[in-house]
């Protein structure tokens, strides 16, 4: 059963979804995923009308399946992002993030980070791409890793490209 919240004064709205993985060693992972969201909402001039979004936490399997079917990479990642196409409509319904459990849970021991910060890190990393940035070109993906950076810094997350503090 999804559970919708507001974050930041109402300026996203937040459903996520809980379709499968073990995700327990998170803890609140719905405070998690909002204090992420929240702190991209909060970054001057990423967001400037109400949106929403849904989160939905899921497995290699599930992840392995739409990667296959829309990026046509049949394996599992970390997160994949859809947007919605519009953003027209105040309130309006930006995209869906979907995080794979088993990928982000390896990740995090391999990077020897929280397993929390990472998935915040993917939260974050998401909702950029939601609201249109990407990191195909290297002059993108260095204002994208550059935002992500910031905005977890304000979180007290390591800089997740070098474990720095920024």
């Amino acid at each position: 059963m999804p559970k919708g919240f507001p974050a930041s004064a109402n300026r996203i709205t937040i459903d996520v979804v809980e379709a499968g993985g073990d995700w327990s060693a998170v803890g609140d992972i719905e405070d998690r995923i909002a204090c992420a969201i929240d702190a991209v909402a909060r970054h001057p001039g990423l967001v400037g009308k109400p949106i929403a979004l849904a989160v939905a936490l899921s497995t290699d399997a599930e992840i392995a399946k739409l990667n296959g079917q829309f990026r046509g990479k049949p394996q599992a990642t970390n997160v994949l992002s859809f947007p919605s196409g519009t953003r027209a409509a105040a309130g309006g319904f930006i995209g869906d993030i979907i995080l794979a459990a088993e990928t982000v849970a390896r990740e995090a021991c391999e990077q020897a980070v929280p397993f929390d910060h990472h998935v915040m890190h993917l939260v974050v990393h998401g909702v950029l791409h939601l609201l249109g940035y990407d990191h195909e070109a290297a002059a993108d993906a260095e204002r994208m890793e550059a935002l992500e950076i910031e905005i977890l810094g304000k979180l007290g997350i390591a800089n997740p490209y070098t474990a720095e503090l920024a």
